[in-house]
C-alpha cells in the first residue's frame, strides 16, 4: 500500500485522471446493472440482456476528456484561490464550487453524451434534466465537498471527488436513461 501511495503522490495528475475515469465508467455499469433493469437490456445491441458497452465507453470518454481533467485543475485552482481548511475557506470553496463548477460539469455530462451519440439536438437532455440534476447536486455536493475540502489532503482531492462522484454519476446516468427511454408520443 505504501508503494501505491508513493506512486500516486509522484504522479498525481495521471493517477487522478485515470482513477476518475474508471469511477465514471463504473457508475454507468452500476446504473445499467442495478438501476437499469429492463432499460439496460433493451438498450444493449441486438436487444440482448447485458451491458451496453458503447454507453459505458461514452460515459468514460466524457469522464476522461472533461470531468477528470477539469476537476484536477479546478480543485488546484480553488485551493490557491481559497487556501486552507478552516470553516471560512471551506464554505467559500463550497459556494464557489456550486456556482461555477457544478453547472459546468452537469452541462458537460449531458451535452457531451448527446454529442457522442450524434443526437440531432445535443441540448435536449440538458434542457430536460439540468435543473433537477443541479438542485439535487447542490444538496449532495455541498455536503461532500465540505468533507473533501476540510479533511482530504489536496493531492487526493480529485480521487476523493471521483469516489463521491460515483454516486452522483449513477444518479445522472439513471436520470438520463429513464427519460430517454420513454415512449414517444
Amino acid at each position: 500500500m505504501n508503494r501505491a501511495w508513493a506512486a500516486f503522490k509522484a504522479h498525481p495528475y495521471i493517477s487522478n485522471v485515470f482513477g476518475y475515469t474508471a469511477l465514471f465508467a463504473s457508475a454507468d455499469l452500476i446504473q445499467q446493472n442495478v438501476l437499469g433493469g429492463k432499460q439496460a437490456a433493451s438498450s444493449a445491441p441486438g436487444g440482448s440482456t447485458g451491458i451496453d458497452w458503447r454507453q459505458t465507453a461514452r460515459v468514460a470518454t466524457v469522464g476522461f476528456c472533461f470531468h477528470a481533467n477539469f476537476n484536477y485543475h479546478w480543485l488546484r485552482g480553488l485551493e490557491r484561490m481559497l487556501p486552507g481548511g478552516g470553516v471560512r475557506a471551506v464554505m467559500g470553496k463550497v459556494i464557489v464550487d456550486q456556482l461555477i463548477a457544478a453547472p459546468l460539469t452537469i452541462s458537460a455530462f449531458y451535452i457531451g453524451l448527446s454529442l457522442l451519440e450524434n443526437k440531432d439536438d445535443p441540448l435536449e437532455d440538458w434542457r430536460q434534466k439540468f435543473l433537477t440534476s443541479y438542485k439535487t447536486g447542490v444538496v449532495y455536493w455541498s455536503t461532500m465537498q465540505a468533507v473533501n475540502f476540510a479533511f482530504v489532503p489536496p493531492v487526493a482531492r480529485t480521487v476523493f471527488l471521483g469516489g463521491i462522484a460515483l454516486t452522483f454519476t449513477v444518479f445522472l446516468c439513471h436520470l438520463r436513461q429513464q427519460r430517454s427511454h420513454e415512449p414517444e408520443e
